[in-house]
């Protein structure tokens, strides 16, 4: 049993924690407390060593059978507990579900207090004129206790000098009078005192924190101000260095990100390519795990990265003959056509939907930056309420999908019989779903919880997908999508900070690919997307970080390297490269290019060390695995759109009525109504906030009760446990498209307007 010992939303006890597959459970001490659950091998660690921690407020709390307890903070971590008995798992589930109401109450405590940290001019009139009439309610009393005060002294005066028992009693009577006057004006004097200092005492707490607020940001603003004047001196030392001939040290810090990136063209003989982190010559013979946790994001000096780097050069042959090798090649890979502006003008199906091929302009409205800045330094970007100014017309759910736009590729590699070469397809395809944000600096629009889209485009493109907001908090979606050959399938959540100068967006959770015919399963967790240039300059997008791709049928893995983009490095721009290894660890193809224009791999045919320790990399001749599809004219327009994404948000019949292109405030601001598609905004906003918060006063009082309350389950996914990585994840229930050819959407909620 457990020793546990319970305080309204404090409770410890011990409790069995899923470690990993060698050890399984083990025993920990586990203390709940403010919001926070935290473990320890023993009492004793209390003093000084937690093993781990997770906050409640955002978490969700399952069970899974008696005694197991799940706790999942949108994906970031995870506890697999496991109580005694099933008394005590009861005991264990009140005590969280209580810390985690009591924790959420605090949240919104602390995010309503930051909303009136701002008053406008109005309230705060509205403030000085209460204190006003306070303050003039007690001079009134004063004057009036000075006066009752005055005639009550006058009185008792006569009264001392009257001698004559009759005129002293009619005295005594004046002064019992008076008395009672001044009685009354002192207790009045006293509730206007009473009042004056509530409301001072009131106010003054607003005021200090508004006070201090605006402190803050004041530094804020002066450390952004500093570093921007430090960047400018930088820049400006570089560039008289670069005009002087003196050669540059090379760097790639945060120094110098806010510079706009110039455009580039791929080198297509001898090449560096990245390997593994921490491998040398012996990384022909080392596995690396690609379900490690994410590694760190920020960039390496070329001494540091060199030493993880491999020397890449083709087989030296004659200039004819190479050229030969290289056009066969093309031959042998050409693509498949799919949503370029080529094959759409070409249809001449008829059986197939004719599509938009374009969307209204955007139109010019301005936004004051700097108003709005003043209160999202710092903060999660999902808490901030932003208008649609931010936004371009599509959902987040839409955005994702995006990601099939070269789907092509995947058909691609459901024809190799290699492993090997299928995986650098497949690396191919990771990269170009990138190609869409170079110039897609407009943020997507959340989904409501319960928001779904499809995408059938089977006929032409040969998949259909279906995605849905699976949970608000923490923001989490699901994406399911069956091509002919191949399914693909994830759950998404984000983190992302807004630090005045850049914002930073790092994906949560990994996708899955599984091809039908082989079996082969792969999975890979995006890389980190950062917007630059804020405050000053003109906004552009860079993709930096590692990505391992891991075949679980047969061990094959890739890692790729995006190079963080640096001004003065002699570095291609938007750079990635990687090597695809065997289960052994042996390197089997080498791949390079650029996420927003092309990837190219080479087979490697002669592996060895140089004499400074690196591998070098002997391979044939160089072949195009992907390549960027030219934009439609006037893509500037219509916010950077390609032509797959055009048509995502085009109306369609038949879809589901929580479906994205069916949500006002993502259409009107399509057609250009910005004015009323952030009123729109604001309702639905306001409605989700409603339903969420009676969905909390329902499970309160199921508490209460002593009754479990269901927690929310998406319409088309289930969370199941998945059985490669052994994480709880929402998979596709395949219930959708069934439901559609039937038209039946009475399970769908009432999330819209």
């Amino acid at each position: 049993m457990s020793e546990a010992k319970h305080h309204q939303a404090n409770y410890k006890g011990w409790l069995y924690k899923w470690t990993n597959y060698l050890k399984g459970y083990q025993k920990r001490w586990f203390v709940l407390q403010n919001g926070l659950l935290s473990y320890y091998r023993n009492q004793a660690e209390m003093a000084h060593t937690c093993r781990g921690t997770i906050n409640l407020a955002n978490a969700s709390i399952q069970t899974e059978d008696s005694t197991t307890i799940v706790i999942s903070n949108g994906g970031a971590q995870t506890f697999h507990l496991k109580a005694a008995s099933e008394v005590d798992r009861q005991k264990w589930i009140m005590a969280l579900e209580l810390a985690k109401t009591e924790a959420k109450k605090m949240a919104d405590a602390e995010s309503d207090e930051e909303e009136v940290q701002q008053p406008d001019k109005a309230e705060l009139n509205i403030m000085l004129h209460n204190l006003s009439v306070k303050l003039q309610d007690l001079n009134t009393c004063n004057d009036l206790i000075a006066k009752h005060g005055h005639a009550l002294t006058k009185t008792l005066s006569e009264l001392e000098a009257t001698h004559n028992p009759a005129d002293a009693a009619s005295n005594m009577k004046s002064v019992q009078e008076r008395a009672t006057l001044f009685r009354i004006t002192v207790n009045a004097m006293i509730n206007a005192c009473s009042e004056f200092n509530q409301l001072s005492q009131t106010q003054g707490k607003r005021w200090q924190k508004m006070i201090q607020h605006e402190q803050e940001q004041k530094l804020k603003l002066e450390e952004m101000v500093e570093q921007l004047a430090k960047n400018v001196v930088s820049l400006e030392k570089k560039a008289r260095m670069s005009i002087s001939g003196i050669p540059i040290r090379e760097t790639d810090s945060e120094d110098d990100e806010f510079v706009d990136a110039p455009e580039h063209q791929l080198e297509d003989r001898e090449l560096m390519v990245a390997l593994p982190p921490h491998t040398s010559s012996e990384m022909m013979h080392r596995r690396t795990d690609s379900m490690e946790s994410y590694p760190d994001m920020s960039s390496e000096s070329d001494s540091e990265s060199s030493a993880n780097e491999a020397r890449v050069y083709m087989t030296k042959t004659s200039p004819k003959k190479r050229e030969h090798q290289r056009t066969s090649s093309q031959d042998k890979i050409r693509l498949p056509k799919s949503t370029s502006s080529d094959s759409h003008g070409s249809d001449t199906s008829l059986t197939r939907r004719k599509r938009r091929r374009r969307i209204p302009d955007k139109p010019n409205i301005s936004l004051n930056l700097w108003s709005f800045m003043k209160n999202a330094i710092g903060k999660e970007l999902s808490k901030i309420p932003m208008p649609v100014n931010f936004n371009e017309p599509l959902s987040m759910l839409q955005r994702i999908m995006e990601e099939m736009e070269y789907s092509e590729i995947l058909d691609q590699a459901s024809k190799c019989t290699d492993s090997a070469e299928q995986m650098a397809w497949v690396a191919a395809f990771t990269v170009s779903a990138y190609a869409t944000t170079l110039f897609r600096v407009g943020k997507p629009f959340n989904p409501l919880l319960g928001e779904t889209f499809e995408f059938d485009r089977m006929e032409d493109l040969g998949w259909k997908g279906i995605s849905e907001q699976v949970s608000h908090h923490p923001p989490m979606l699901a994406m399911h999508i069956d091509g002919r050959e191949w399914s693909t399938w994830q759950e998404f959540t984000m983190t992302t900070k807004f630090r005045g100068r850049y914002l930073q967006i790092i994906p949560m959770g990994i996708a899955h690919l599984v091809f039908h015919k082989t079996g082969h399963h792969y999975t890979w967790r995006k890389v980190t997307t950062t917007v630059n240039n804020i405050i000053v300059g003109k906004l552009w997008v860079d993709n930096h970080g590692e990505m391992d791709i891991t075949n679980h049928t047969n061990g094959d893995k890739c890692h790729l390297k995006y190079s963080a983009y640096s001004y003065f490095s002699r570095e291609n721009p938007r750079k990635v490269t990687g090597v695809v290894t065997d289960v052994q660890g042996n390197a089997k193809w080498v791949l390079t290019g650029t996420w927003d224009q092309k990837m190219e791999a080479a087979q490697i045919i002669h592996a060895e060390e140089s004499n400074k320790g690196k591998p070098v990399f002997e391979t044939g001749p160089h072949k195009t695995m992907w390549k960027v599809r030219p934009p439609p004219p006037g893509s500037e327009r219509i916010y950077f759109f390609n032509q797959l994404t055009i048509e995502m948000n085009e109306p369609e019949e038949g879809v589901a009525p929580t479906d994205s292109r069916n949500r006002p405030d993502q259409r009107l601001m399509e057609e250009g109504q910005w004015d009323e598609a952030n009123r729109v905004k604001v309702r639905l906003e306001e409605k989700q906030r409603e339903v969420r918060k009676q969905r909390e006063a329902e499970a309160e009082k199921s508490r209460a009760e002593g009754l479990d309350y269901p927690p929310y389950k998406p319409t088309w996914f289930q969370k199941e446990r998945d059985v490669t990585t052994g994480a709880l994840m929402h998979v596709y229930n395949k219930q959708y498209w069934d439901c559609k050819e039937r038209q039946d959407w009475h399970m769908c909620p009432d999330i819209f307007l």
